[in-house]
């Protein structure tokens, strides 16, 4: 009997019925009623209700759009992915996440929540001055100009892969829903479909699992044809930076990771200090880390699946799939393609974890061009000005992300680069808060000039290890992968194996250590110059972690923390 040729076999498994659709619209149409509720009937009628939600959202429903903003769709797809090419070395990155959540809870809440701000980076100018709270909201605005389109770029591949559609005609309606409900509705309602965009993606994923593992006859052989390829495995204990996720990356350079994403991000931390009291705020740090751990082992789950279904017949090497990053979406196609509305389940749980991280973004950039750029040189502005202002921010920096998929989809390449630029953006950023919360005698302009130098060096190294790996200089170990048993007909893969180029030693570093090598070239050189002759900036106990406060005795002048007078500083 004749082969079925590959490229007919893909064109089968995409197939979206009316009730995949229907799903999908559905999905959209909720949110946008979500976003009417808040913007129309519950109406935001101060700015402080529109981007911090009175400072009275409940807890549960922030834990939920906290880790509805971790989930991306890259989160989503590429865990599965890194686990089915790489191994599960990546999980353990979990201990990082613990680490920050300690820390997060111990050092930074207490300082910022008891400061009642809404930008985070108000807290610069209070312990540093002007330049340096500008200087933060750079570097955020930068990250989220670099994370954003790709975050909508990712699923926009998902769901091309399952149904053919072009992504640059889903991408735009998908993200119209998204910018509307936004800006209508201010937080609470990024908070509410957040809520509901979780529920999704967690149901889609196990629906996945549950089916999938029938399929392959069991929990049991999908452990099995892991553990036979090595893919069960701990991470390396040898204390090499450029081993991609050994012992000390996945626990040090993931805790710096973590804090450069959560704890010094404004995205994340505006819902933290959008609770009730600070204690509401430290228990949504715990449920944010509880709920990511539920993900983690969901999607590394997902991606032992893919292994255990295609361990015969690789969709990379017979080019079934084109991407790495389409592998799950191969799979839901593949083990829920015969139940009509399960796909359109699936991909409405990818596109929910877009739409959580674009409505996120969207709000926290709000509030930062508000806080951050106009408050500090502007006149004080109306009500009515205020919420013109926050919602065309919204609507403006949104079609100007849409606008920038259509760059990543040419570009191709970049599309890492620009995930490793996030890093090494929030690198920088973790180190000037962590000077400013553990070391008094910082002062703003060695704050500046570290923060300065370790942008530079991070966004070099990154851009130097981005382009060694286009260039297969940089070439990581995969896992063995077969296609001894396929059941259609393809293009058989080179034999030729990469190997390692001539590449310098720190353009080596693992991804995990990027962040942790902005920060500590920020401290070093923020540290070295303020050993300077200068006039010491004295500064409120306040403004410290709560570890160092007891060691603070010599208090002189305090700074006037009466937030209506910042912007005078």
């Amino acid at each position: 009997m004749e082969k079925l040729q590959v490229s007919n076999l893909k064109a089968s498994l995409q197939h979206f019925s009316w009730i995949d659709y229907w799903v999908f619209v559905l999905l959209l149409s909720v949110c946008g009623g979500i976003g009417i509720y808040f913007g129309f009937v519950q109406k935001q009628s101060t700015p402080q209700e529109y981007l911090m939600g009175g400072r009275k959202m409940k807890l549960l429903p922030v834990c939920f759009s906290l880790v509805a903003s971790f989930i991306s769709g890259i989160s989503l797809l590429g865990i599965p992915t890194e686990l089915y090419v790489f191994g599960t070395s990546y999980f353990f990155t979990i201990i990082g996440t613990l680490m920050m959540s300690i820390i997060t809870s111990n050092t930074f809440l207490p300082v910022l929540y008891d400061l009642k701000l809404t930008s985070a980076y108000e807290y610069l100018q209070l312990r540093f001055d002007k330049r340096i709270r500008v200087f933060g909201s750079i570097l955020f605005t930068t990250y989220l100009l670099a994370w954003l389109p790709i975050v909508i770029y990712v699923p926009a591949l998902a769901f091309n892969q399952v149904t053919g559609v072009n992504i640059h005609i889903v991408s735009p309606v998908v993200c119209l829903v998204c910018i509307f409900y936004t800006s209508v509705g201010g937080l609470k309602a990024v908070v509410w479909t957040d809520v509901i965009q979780t529920i999704v993606m967690i149901g889609a994923m196990i629906l996945v699992i549950v089916r999938g593992t029938m399929i392959v006859g069991g929990f049991g052989n999908v452990i099995q044809r892991n553990w036979n390829t090595k893919r069960i495995e701990f991470p390396p204990s040898n204390f090499d930076l450029t081993e991609r996720h050994s012992i000390y990356a996945v626990s040090i350079g993931a805790t710096f990771h973590w804090i450069g994403n959560i704890a010094v991000n404004q995205s994340m931390m505006q819902r933290f200090l959008a609770l009730s009291d600070l204690k509401s705020s430290k228990k949504a740090v715990w449920g944010f880390f509880f709920g990511v751990l539920l993900i983690m082992l969901l999607c590394g789950y997902s991606g032992m699946l893919a292994y255990a279904r295609y361990y015969d017949c690789d969709p990379l090497d017979s080019k079934l799939a084109l991407a790495k990053d389409q592998l799950l979406p191969l799979l839901v196609m593949d083990v829920l393609g015969d139940l009509e509305g399960m796909p359109g389940v699936f991909v409405a749980g990818v596109f929910s974890a877009a739409l959580s991280s674009l409505s996120t973004g969207l709000n926290s950039m709000a509030a930062v061009v508000l806080e951050d750029f106009c408050k500090p040189f502007f006149k004080e502005f109306s009500q009515r000005q205020t919420q013109i202002l926050v919602q065309s921010v919204v609507v403006i920096f949104g079609c100007v992300c849409v606008g920038l998929v259509f760059v990543v989809d040419m570009l191709g390449p970049v599309l890492q680069l620009a995930m490793t630029l996030c890093s090494a953006s929030m690198g920088p950023l973790t180190g000037i808060f962590l000077m400013g919360l553990f070391l008094p005698f910082i002062d703003g302009t060695s704050a500046l000039f570290g923060g300065l130098v370790g942008i530079a060096s991070a966004g070099w190294i990154a851009a130097q290890s981005q382009l060694a790996q286009a260039h297969s200089l940089l070439v990581f170990k995969e896992k063995q992968r077969f296609t001894y048993n396929c059941t259609y007909e393809f293009e058989p893969a080179s034999n030729l194996t990469k190997t390692q180029g001539d590449v310098p030693y720190i353009y080596s570093l693992s991804h995990l250590w990027l962040t942790a090598l902005g920060c500590t070239v920020t401290i070093i050189v923020g540290s070295l110059l303020s050993l300077r002759e200068h006039t010491v900036y004295e500064t409120d106990e306040k403004l410290f972690s709560p570890v160092l406060r007891k060691w603070i005795t010599n208090k002189r002048c305090v700074p006037d923390l009466n937030m209506t007078n910042i912007n005078k500083v």
